[in-house]
């Protein structure tokens, strides 16, 4: 059985902003003062040294989260393009509210969430892209690392793609994005039969 263990990045001034950071890595997509805060008490009460390993989205705000959690620990570290964030395209780097004066209808009501016929406006990633590149990912790590434990640290769309895939979900919706910081754990047999343990737990 091979574990998952998988961190949404720290808090940055785009997530507080309304701004769709989506692939974005530059400012305000890097971590802000709260969000380098939220890294430190994740490493500080989600000790991290029972893994074998840590795997990383290629985006700054990813990878500087992964590095706090991984001070005094020094686990090996991989970068992985599957763990990029969801591309939203034409819609990168524009606030929400701009873009609900002009496409309203693909948000959903009371949220800067989209519903997953965004992309026909914004000509980004489909929600089943991103599922589909998690599994691919999901199932290498399984063949390349059984029964390994692994630190994975991405992204919150990206991290509602592991809960999706692993509970087969059939509403695209059935997950939100978790919090920043959060860790949601799964788990894959060698028949890549997933399970999953708890979603966006927080640890302070």
């Amino acid at each position: 059985m091979t574990e998952f263990y998988i961190v949404r990045h720290g808090e940055t001034r785009g997530n507080t902003m309304g701004f769709k950071q989506g692939q974005v890595d530059a400012e305000p997509s890097q971590l802000d003062e709260n969000g380098i805060k939220q890294a430190q008490v994740l490493h500080d009460h989600f000790d991290i040294s029972f893994a074998d390993r840590l795997i990383v989205s290629p985006l700054t705000r990813a990878k500087d989260t992964a590095n706090i959690l991984n001070t005094g620990h020094d686990l090996p570290v991989e970068v992985d393009d599957r763990l990029l964030e969801i591309s939203y395209g034409d819609w990168d780097g524009q606030y929400d509210a701009d873009l609900k004066a002009k496409y309203l209808k693909y948000f959903i009501p009371g949220s800067n969430a989209v519903y997953p016929e965004y992309y026909e406006a914004a000509h980004g990633e489909k929600f089943t892209d991103v599922e589909e590149r998690v599994a691919e990912f999901t199932n290498d790590m399984q063949k390349k690392y059984p029964n390994q434990k692994m630190i994975i640290v991405t992204h919150g769309f990206t991290t509602r793609s592991f809960a999706q895939n692993a509970v087969k979900a059939t509403d695209p919706l059935a997950f939100k994005e978790p919090q920043n910081c959060s860790v949601t754990k799964i788990s894959v047999s060698p028949e890549n039969q997933q399970a999953l343990y708890y979603y966006g737990q927080v640890f302070k």
